[in-house]
């Protein structure tokens, strides 16, 4: 079994999507075979992964549909990227069906119907990067009950702090109604800093503060991170990524130190 780890918040904008696909990015050109599952209607991290939707593609919507043991290891896709280390990348991708999951809530079981899909069909990776929606409804419910560890993103702004706040309790106190007692609230990275703006770092101490050695990191504010996000390429192939590649290599070092594989 995979290692999962699932990304959220409780505020849109923090750059969630980002860190998921730059941490498995960084992980696959580290060697780790890595699974990303878009557990967010948007389908932004399939996007961002390069994936390229078909009416003849199963999504995570299906599988989580199906209720059934293992049947996940039916939607695993490549992604899209052209680069050497993306075969170590694998894919469950999401479309805007997946918003009628999230109507199905008052259904048996619903809220273990991800970790059931998931069983027996994450055996062949290191780590499960778990894209979450920014809110705590039925999806990410699903997604809390299926994972092992929990990480928030944020801003160095007030109101991203504070949504990051209610992230951790959520965590801490979600997985016991969701029968999963021991997942774990593992780390915050906080996204879009701009060292320039007095306001960023305030509230950049103030995070440290608050989530002491939970801060893994800081990913500075950089047009070349949007570019790569906004045309689903690899940071390699955007001119000038060389800071913000460091940046996550350092991050998914870190992963991999506290939470080994």
């Amino acid at each position: 079994m995979a290692r999962r780890i699932a990304f959220g918040k409780n505020k849109g904008g923090t750059g969630c999507t980002t860190n998921v696909v730059r941490l498995a990015e960084a992980l696959a050109k580290a060697g780790h075979r890595v699974g990303v599952a878009d557990m967010d209607p948007q389908g932004n991290a399939s996007r961002r992964l390069g994936w390229v939707d078909s009416p003849d593609k199963l999504t995570v919507a299906e599988a989580i549909e199906a209720s059934a043991d293992g049947v996940a290891s039916q939607v695993w896709q490549p992604i899209g990227w052209d680069a050497p280390f993306a075969e170590r990348i694998t894919l469950l991708p999401a479309r805007i069906e997946l918003e009628n999951r999230a109507r199905e809530v008052a259904q048996r079981g619903a809220y273990r119907r991800f970790a059931k899909a998931l069983k027996g069909a994450d055996s062949h990776l290191d780590y499960l990067l778990i894209d979450c929606q920014p809110a705590f409804g039925h999806l990410t419910e699903m997604a809390m009950a299926a994972a092992h560890f929990a990480v928030g993103t944020t801003e160095a702004k007030y109101d991203a702090i504070q949504g990051m706040l209610r992230w951790r309790e959520f965590v801490e106190s979600a997985g016991e109604d969701l029968g999963n007692p021991d997942v774990a609230f593992a780390g915050v990275i906080v996204s879009s800093y701009d060292q320039r703006l007095t306001a960023h770092s305030g509230q950049l101490a103030n995070c440290r503060k608050l989530f002491g050695e939970h801060v893994w990191g800081v990913v500075p504010s950089r047009t070349t991170l949007l570019n790569a996000d906004e045309y689903a390429l690899p940071l390699d192939q955007v001119a000038g990524s060389g800071e913000v590649r460091a940046v996550y290599e350092l991050l998914a070092q870190h992963l991999v130190k506290e939470i080994p594989a």
